[in-house]
């Protein structure tokens, strides 16, 4: 799954590749990833526009076109790829968008989960699906008073928090595991034991885990690659995350894998008793 250093490669990708370029028509394949608004009216909104910029926001990518937004979630699989509008359609791009220059931005998408939605410029930090996030790591109002109000209480893994995009936004499977060995943190521990040290160093690993992952191009296991061909480097930075029976690089101990909340989970038993 892409998580944030993924989608913000992604981001900084087409960024640099489809900026003020003029939609002149919409072909959608599969109409159940667009959820708001209706099929049509998504379309006529979009035509004409020039896309000045390109967000983001924890997972969500956020084109802007004049007064509008379009605001994508990858989830497990999505990627975008920029083609010829002539190249053949492939299976599994389910929505193309033809720009004038007669390039196309194709969302490609195996499992069809993720999804599309367009909001007034105005509105689109007030309105869902970004208003139900919570802060990210790298947010100024991301500090101990906020982390500790929304967590103190839990009396639930603190991993299991972490993966709560209402409460903390942009850690994803692969890097809390990584943030909770760099806190010497138990991930089966409960939030509410936390301290107030905890969760200053949750928020400051978060940043430096984010950021390096973000410098080398995101994590690529399994089947996710970011668009474009581009292949993060991060997996042969993990410190725990899949290296169940493989030395903890602080301590030799060897790595367990457990799960919590139903995802499999990598810790070092000594260094995060």
């Amino acid at each position: 799954m892409p998580e944030l250093p993924e989608v913000e490669t992604v981001r900084r990708t087409l960024h640099n590749l489809i900026l003020n370029k003029t939609i002149k028509g919409i072909d959608v394949y599969y109409t159940k990833i667009i959820k708001e608004p209706r099929l049509t009216d998504f379309i006529n909104k979009l035509v004409g526009k020039t896309l000045i910029d390109i967000k983001r926001q924890g997972k969500y990518l956020i084109f802007i076109f004049d007064d509008t937004a379009l605001i994508s979630h990858l989830r497990m699989e999505g990627k975008y790829f920029i083609k010829d509008q002539g190249d053949k359609i492939e299976k599994h791009e389910h929505i193309v968008f033809n720009f004038t220059d007669k390039t196309s931005l194709r969302y490609h998408d195996v499992r069809k989960f993720g999804t599309m939605d367009l909001r007034d410029i105005d509105k689109m930090y007030t309105t869902p699906p970004l208003s139900k996030l919570g802060l990210e790591p790298f947010d100024p109002l991301m500090t101990v008073a906020y982390l500790k109000g929304k967590l103190h209480k839990k009396e639930v893994a603190v991993k299991t928090c972490l993966l709560d995009q209402h409460i903390f936004v942009g850690l994803g499977n692969i890097y809390v595991d990584e943030v909770l060995f760099r806190c010497k943190l138990n991930p089966t521990l409960k939030a509410s034991k936390l301290k107030d040290k905890d969760y200053q160093n949750i928020i400051d690993n978060s940043i430096i885990v984010l950021n390096k992952a973000i410098k080398l191009g995101g994590t690529t296991i399994i089947s996710y690659t970011s668009s474009l061909g581009v292949t993060g480097l991060f997996q042969n930075e993990l410190n725990v995350h899949t290296l169940q029976g493989e030395p903890c690089p602080v301590c030799n101990t060897i790595i367990e894998k457990t799960r919590v909340g139903g995802r499999g989970t990598y810790y070092c038993p000594k260094c995060q008793k």
